[in-house]
């Protein structure tokens, strides 16, 4: 871990598309250094500012190369795919979805991507433009990897979670990164703060709760802080012509229920 001592981990969340992008920065204890949004540019000038750091993005790095439509890459996939079927994805989205893991499906053209996946792709082009090298690299200070929040919560959990934009959605999500070491309130203090008078009139305490793009965000960054400290706990999803899906597992397994959205 000293190697990694002044390192900063940051985990970006650009898929509220036209709303501002959410990041989260941790340092080596998983101490929270930043949270907080911006639009590309400010967002860039924070992972610009950085002399070591492991950068992830919750989104997908180009369209997809045309892999899952050759037959000599289906073939050799298990389970192989029915005719017809997934042809038009990244093969990382395709083996996310073998783990149970309902994931978004990225076209060949950018164009019809919609306007996050657009975004993202632009944000990737920026990183290398400030010196960021893709993950993994021996000697790099400043890397940068694609990550999935939603296929890390599931296999941190062993189960597709509660949706992340409900309320028990994002207490267990933050329950499961506060367990996992991260520095942040424990959720369960939301329910020594409900009273009899305020859950009548409404009044919830969701100041002890984090939303749910910074939760992702969060989970973007915790995966970079495992990836880079502890690699043999992380899989690499995919082929690197398309992009690969960090998640932070060694050997995932499947989920517990059927695939299902965010």
């Amino acid at each position: 871990m000293l190697l990694f001592m002044h390192t900063t981990f940051i985990g970006i969340d650009p898929t509220a598309g036209q709303r501002p992008i959410t990041y989260a920065a941790l340092d080596a204890d998983l101490r929270l250094l930043a949270l907080g949004q911006g639009d590309m540019n400010e967002v860039l000038a924070f992972v610009g500012g950085q002399r070591q750091a492991f950068v992830a993005i919750s989104a997908p790095q180009r369209p997809n190369k045309g892999l899952m439509a050759k037959s000599e890459v289906r073939e050799g996939l298990s389970p192989k795919p029915r005719p017809g079927r997934y042809t038009n994805c990244r093969l990382a989205e395709y083996l996310l979805r073998q783990q149970g893991i309902q994931v978004y499906l990225t076209p060949a053209k950018a164009e019809t991507c919609p306007t996050w996946k657009r975004l993202s792709f632009k944000l990737y082009k920026r990183l290398e433009d400030l010196g960021y090298r893709l993950y993994p690299q021996d000697e790099s200070a400043l890397q940068y990897m694609e990550v999935y929040p939603h296929g890390c919560f599931v296999v941190l959990l062993g189960r597709r979670p509660f949706h992340k934009h409900t309320l028990e959605g994002r207490l267990q999500r933050q329950l499961i990164l506060h367990e996992a070491g991260l520095d942040i309130s424990d959720p369960l203090r939301f329910f020594e703060e409900i009273t009899r008078y305020r859950l009548l009139q409404g009044i919830l305490p969701l100041e002890w709760l984090h939303t749910p793009e910074e939760l992702d965000a969060l989970a973007a960054a915790y995966t970079a802080w495992l990836a880079s400290t502890k690699p043999d706990e992380v899989i690499l999803l995919g082929d690197p012509q398309e992009g690969q899906v960090v998640l932070p597992v060694a050997q995932p397994g499947k989920s517990q229920s059927s695939p299902g959205a965010e």
